[in-house]
């Protein structure tokens, strides 16, 4: 139970930091407008709309690939942020088990 407790308590705590990250990261990166993402360019001259440097070819990244990574992300945050859900559930589980909880002594334990 206690390996339970403890795996199920640091896969949400991570799953939950990972979705926090992505939310911004995708926050970031529309509100300018994919310019973050852009950042690392040699040139000082980068255009105001992050798609019009695909014609100055001034940088390495791809900028038609803006949207797909912002895709990706989204995905990826609502996966983590439901695997800290489910984490969460296997570590109230966890303390049913061993007797602490909100559920602990009622029905639940029989229940589970």
């Amino acid at each position: 139970h206690w390996t339970l407790l403890s795996v199920s308590l640091f896969n949400c705590l991570l799953s939950t930091a990972c979705s926090v990250g992505l939310a911004l990261a995708i926050a970031l990166t529309v509100h300018s407008r994919g310019m973050h993402l852009l950042m690392g360019c040699n040139s000082s001259v980068l255009p105001a709309d992050a798609r019009a440097a695909i014609a100055t070819n001034d940088c390495p990244f791809n900028t038609t690939r803006i949207y797909e990574t912002l895709a990706l992300w989204f995905s990826s945050m609502v996966l983590a942020a439901a695997e800290a859900v489910l984490s969460g559930r296997c570590c109230l589980v966890a303390l049913i088990f061993r007797g602490v909880g909100p559920c602990a002594r009622s029905y639940g334990k029989e229940q589970v």
